[in-house]
């Protein structure tokens, strides 16, 4: 059996990896089809050290923006309650719904925290009172918060 070739991949290579990584493959693979379309070079010592670099730093600036997700979490479970006024009809039955946009503004209002509203989760609301409304900040961070509907 032919000896495996050690590449760091210059761009994604679908069923192999992404960039960055380092992959190895058959000679004739690299030589004929990784490195003259640029999508592969050789992994030289520094090159390892390089991307070993690459590495580290992409991990610090995700810890850094988990850490800021746990940092918005706590804001939003000091402040506690969070308001949105709309209009009412008969038996406390709102008109319309509260939505996502409603809440993002809200807590935004409220806190000063941007959320996106793609992240919010809530149940249907269509009454007054208080409910329960799920934020996800980050992939591993979630907050939960209360949200007031009160009459306009």
């Amino acid at each position: 059996m032919a000896k495996r070739v050690q590449l760091v991949l210059n761009q994604d290579v679908s069923k192999l990896g992404k960039t960055g990584d380092l992959v190895e493959v058959a000679p004739g693979y690299a030589r004929n089809y990784l490195m003259p379309r640029s999508m592969a070079y050789r992994a030289t010592p520094g090159v390892l050290k390089q991307v070993e670099r690459r590495r580290e730093a992409e991990r610090q600036r995700l810890e850094a923006i988990k850490q800021e997700a746990e940092a918005t979490r706590t804001a939003l479970d000091t402040i506690g309650l969070f308001t949105v006024r709309k209009p009412v009809g008969e038996n406390e039955a709102i008109f319309g719904t509260v939505t996502a946009a409603d809440v993002a503004e809200a807590v935004e209002e409220t806190s000063g925290k941007e959320i996106d509203r793609r992240n919010i989760t809530l149940p249907d609301i269509n009454k007054l009172g208080e409910y329960r409304v799920d934020v996800k900040l980050h992939s591993e961070v979630t907050a939960t918060i209360n949200l007031r509907v009160a009459a306009a």
